[in-house]
């Protein structure tokens, strides 16, 4: 796979089929979507060309006033890159390309994609005054000459898979229903960065992952499985937010590992929210956090006590 982060039209792609969207959460609706263009590129000999925005438009026009954000976009790529699409071409939200008109978006983002076949969605609208949408695309593909097909709404019990419905069952810790609508257990993946050692003087060391989002749909104390120290999962609780308890004012995880006492700084790690414990609260001062956090350790023992048994030697 290839990614288009900086991409030159002057610098033309073989014949392509083409999707667009935002695809945050890369979600069942979204795979299915993928999929098509996967099986048109192999039906008609043609590249398969995924194009995002960064930042997503309602992050452009609303700020932190936005909906939270399921992925970042390196994400969004591994998963794409895991489902055999040929390119992801990342374009800037600006005002430049805010102020596009729906023929405009067609002339000067698409036809330089040298598309032969689109696929959006059933919802899809696009250009400065939303005139776009897919009866607009397919006078324009009968105009220069690509194919368009959307794709119907994919729904999981009645009820339509999208990106904010999985939002809301995060927000409310219902990690079943977030699978099921994803297509896999709901995870953040970063960097572990050097902290405020806070924890350290706590006896609760954490391994500490910016969120890198404006909006975090996460917010609380959670168990979690974290991925990519060993062939296996490790077990801990984590913290998502701003730690209000010591004066924190930046969106972190940080997570405490159970029985694991190794230097990870700047090692990749994958965690996987699995149930929510409780809020982010406030303190009265750092005993009572140093309490509260032993509670929370002691619940995530019993939460995984089976597995933390069976890994036992």
């Amino acid at each position: 796979m290839k990614l288009l982060r900086h991409w030159q039209q002057r610098q033309p792609l073989p014949p392509s089929v083409v999707t667009i969207g935002n695809f945050d959460g890369v979600h069942c609706g979204h795979q299915t979507m993928v999929q098509r263009v996967l099986a048109i590129s192999r039906e008609q000999h043609l590249v398969s060309v995924v194009m995002l925005f960064e930042p997503q438009p309602q992050e452009f026009f609303q700020g932190q006033s936005a909906p939270a954000r399921l992925m970042h976009w390196r994400d969004k790529v591994e998963v794409l890159r895991d489902m055999g699409v040929d390119y992801v071409l990342i374009v800037r939200f600006d005002q430049a390309l805010r102020a596009l008109t729906a023929q405009a978006f067609v002339e000067r983002v698409m036809l330089p994609l040298n598309c032969r076949h689109v696929v959006v969605g059933d919802d899809f609208r696009f250009g400065c005054d939303r005139s776009g949408d897919f009866d607009f695309l397919r006078r324009a593909g009968q105009q220069y000459h690509f194919a368009t097909e959307n794709i119907p709404t994919i729904a999981e019990y009645n009820e339509r898979i999208s990106s904010s419905r999985i939002r809301c069952a995060i927000k409310r810790g219902d990690f079943a229903l977030a699978e099921q609508l994803l297509g896999r257990p709901y995870c953040i993946t970063g960097h572990v960065q050097h902290g405020d050692k806070i924890g350290r003087t706590l006896d609760f060391p954490t391994a500490n992952i910016p969120l890198k989002r404006q909006v975090s749909p996460l917010a609380g104390i959670y168990t979690v499985k974290v991925w990519g120290l060993g062939d296996k999962p490790l077990y801990g609780a984590a913290n998502v937010g701003t730690r209000p308890a010591v004066n924190g004012t930046d969106n972190r995880i940080e997570v405490f590992i159970l029985d694991f006492a190794s230097d990870i700084y700047g090692r990749q790690i994958r965690v996987q929210f699995c149930h929510k414990l409780r809020d982010e609260t406030n303190f009265p001062s750092l005993d009572a956090l140093k309490v509260a956090i032993a509670q929370d350790v002691q619940a995530t023992r019993a939460y995984f006590q089976f597995e933390l048994s069976a890994s036992e030697p």
